[in-house]
């Protein structure tokens, strides 16, 4: 039996998604509810840039229904520092905030790297060891997007998967995508959509990341996508999050349901 494939955008209030995905006359209000009855996941970008209040995220939590997701962006004075091994005080700080309020539906915590930030592998591996499994009672998982080509090399592979970190697997213009498997689940950022397509990829490019998650779900890896680290991944059932998210954002909750379609979700 395969993991399960959630698909989503990141956040939810978005002016042009008014008359476009949300429909005319709902109520800002009732926005998060509408989108999580579409989606399956959501991307909480605004934690990248502030606190939350505890309160928000219970009522976050009310609103969405029992099986859905919030992957919760990490702070950016965490990761845009020049020596990530000091940046205990600031994750602690973060952590703090109250998101374990939304208990099961919490998901991946994303910790998000400047494309200047380069690999180095002693501060690197002690920002990794610096991520807790849990808080407050509440499990996480984490995981690292990178933005420049140094990450590209086996040793950052290798202190991801010992930690089981997941490694973001970017679907970018420019950034590296990467594709080994480092934790128990997948978590992807599909972001060369287009607002001129309805369903901001083509269908056959729709199609295509489908089969890869799929694969990725039922503990396999996707051959057309080239690894760093050639050893094999244990062959288990995985929980597998994507979001379409940045280019072509205007589409992106239709590329989601498209995903969704596809994957029988």
């Amino acid at each position: 039996m395969a993991g399960k494939i959630r698909a989503g955008i990141g956040g939810w209030t978005f002016e042009p998604w008014r008359g476009v995905f949300y429909p005319d006359g709902l109520r800002q209000k009732d926005e998060l509810a509408y989108a999580s009855r579409h989606v399956t996941v959501i991307e909480v970008n605004a934690t990248y840039y502030s606190m939350q209040k505890p309160e928000s995220w219970a009522k976050w939590a009310a609103e969405v229904p029992e099986d859905f997701t919030f992957a919760v962006k990490g702070s950016r004075y965490c990761t845009n520092r020049r020596v990530l091994a000091e940046a205990g005080p600031g994750i602690e700080r973060f952590l703090s905030q109250g998101f374990t309020q939304l208990g099961p539906r919490l998901g991946p915590i994303l910790w998000q790297f400047m494309a200047t930030k380069k690999f180095d592998p002693e501060d690197f591996a002690g920002f990794l060891d610096l991520l807790p499994p849990e808080w407050e009672g509440v499990r996480l998982r984490h995981v690292v997007e990178v933005r420049h080509d140094s990450f590209m090399t086996p040793e950052f592979v290798a202190l991801c998967r010992e930690r089981g970190v997941a490694i973001c697997l970017a679907d970018h213009a420019t950034y590296p995508m990467i594709a080994d498997v480092t934790a128990d689940f997948v978590y992807a950022r599909l972001q060369t959509g287009s607002d001129d397509i309805a369903t901001g990829y083509p269908p056959e490019a729709l199609d295509l990341w489908a089969r890869r998650l799929s694969t990725y779900a039922e503990g396999g890896r996707p051959e057309d996508l080239p690894t760093i680290e050639p050893a094999p991944p244990p062959k288990t059932d995985r929980e597998v999050f994507a979001f379409f998210i940045h280019e072509g954002k205007v589409r992106a909750p239709a590329a989601a349901m498209a995903l969704l379609e596809r994957v029988g979700a």
